[in-house]
């Protein structure tokens, strides 16, 4: 079973709506032009169209599995006071007293970009249940790193 938040949910079902309703037509549009060129054989338009197919079934079917075992959480019934899926928390990282904030998400939600990591990295393992204060070790490719936990919020 996948938790994860409304928007994560949402965002998934409208990338599987755009492969299912835009992408996979295009693709098969594409197939049955390069069918109408002829010899099959030597056509390597069909054949890169039946990879691109093939590819775009590959991910609808993953979508449709991660949202068949996909729960949506209630972010009301979070309690705020240790770290957890869906919480935000910010931490210091000791080395350097660099503070940084992390917003804990499910694997399909993480986008390091927008500081969304995945509840199953390193640094968020050793944060799960955490409360602020504490101060955690956490072993990462360069190393073990400490952080302090400086604020919690949902």
């Amino acid at each position: 079973m996948e938790y994860m938040s409304q928007e994560g949910y949402d965002k998934l079902v409208a990338e599987l709506h755009q492969l299912e309703s835009v992408e996979l037509p295009r693709v098969r549009e594409a197939i049955a032009e390069a069918r109408d060129k002829g010899d099959l054989s030597e056509n390597f338009e069909y054949h890169a169209a039946k990879r691109e197919q093939s590819r775009l079934l590959g991910r609808i079917r993953f979508k449709q599995r991660v949202l068949e075992f996909a729960r949506v959480i209630d972010t009301k019934r979070l309690a705020s006071d240790a770290v957890g899926l869906l919480t935000k928390v910010e931490i210091t990282n000791l080395a350097n007293n660099c503070t940084v904030a992390y917003t804990i998400v499910s694997p399909h939600e993480a986008n390091i970009m927008e500081r969304k990591i995945s509840i199953k990295s390193p640094i968020a393992q050793a944060l799960t249940g955490k409360k602020v204060g504490d101060v955690v070790e956490v072993r990462v490719p360069a190393g073990i790193q400490r952080f302090r936990i400086e604020s919690i919020t949902l």
